[in-house]
């Protein structure tokens, strides 16, 4: 399937929108002809793009570096704009570098700060809203994502919850959650479940697998029950990493998630 298809297949689900992360493309051009692309289909169905997602490193050791990374992600806030969509997610950084060689998170944040101002700057004269997300191993427990929020300090700039990326950082998901929820802007609802000889290590060297939602051991209903008590109202972006039939699992995921969903709300 490509991701011109994926529109239909959202639509083909029942979904009420549709987000992506990078655009296929060895060019710009290329991945703007596909925004365009996918834009027409969209509106065609009624599928609003919800949220664009891309891959960024917003820690560079050099300005030069910072520069050019801060150019490359301002032509992917552009591709938002193409998409239609008002929120687009990058990341801050996956690494702090092997050990004997690390850089510190607090040494990372001004510049890794400084880079996303800049950047929600750019976005907010486009239409649109710059989000980072627990994503990314170095920035996925919740004191470093709100560090990070409050050292950006730009009010174009907010935060994608995503519930299950927490046990990747060996935190309870529900703590977490409940914490970031009044800053959130957009969520993603994933579910894991225990691993022995796949899936993803976490932080602290546990192994765990994805599953579909609320088939694992996040605890979705109570992360969802915080989001309403902070009076989240937005899309909820079904996620599966899993290794079952993606639109199967995803399907199955939809029904629990909107079931518990439905139960949080009475």
């Amino acid at each position: 399937m490509t991701q011109a298809d994926c529109v239909r297949a959202a639509h083909d689900l029942g979904f009420d929108g549709v987000e992506f992360t990078d655009l296929a493309g060895e060019t710009y051009e290329e991945q703007r002809h596909l925004a365009e692309k996918i834009r027409e289909s969209a509106e065609a169905l009624g599928m609003p793009v919800v949220c664009y997602a891309v891959s960024a490193n917003m820690y560079q050791s050099t300005k030069e570096a910072s520069d050019a990374e801060v150019e490359r992600i301002c032509r992917k806030v552009d591709l938002a704009k193409t998409l239609g969509a008002p929120l687009m997610r990058h990341d801050m950084t996956f690494s702090l570098g092997r050990s004997g060689d690390a850089v510190s998170f607090d040494r990372m944040l001004p510049t890794m700060a400084e880079n996303t101002r800049r950047i929600a700057g750019y976005a907010e004269e486009q239409g649109i809203v710059t989000l980072t997300e627990n994503h990314g191993t170095v920035s996925q427990d919740s004191d470093r994502i709100e560090r990070l929020w409050n050292a950006v300090a730009h009010e174009n700039f907010g935060l994608l919850l995503d519930i299950g990326n927490f046990a990747c950082a060996d935190e309870d998901s529900f703590r977490a959650v409940a914490k970031l929820a009044p800053y959130a802007r957009h969520v993603h609802a994933k579910d894991f479940a225990p691993a022995v000889t796949d899936g993803f290590l976490t932080r602290g060297g546990r192994r765990i697998r994805g599953t579909v939602i609320g088939e694992g051991m996040i605890p979705i209903a109570p992360c969802l029950g915080a989001l309403v008590h902070a009076g989240y109202d937005g899309y909820i972006t079904v996620e599966y990493e899993g290794t079952e039939d993606a639109l199967t699992a995803i399907a199955r995921g939809k029904a629990n998630l909107e079931a518990l969903l439905a139960r949080v709300k009475n």
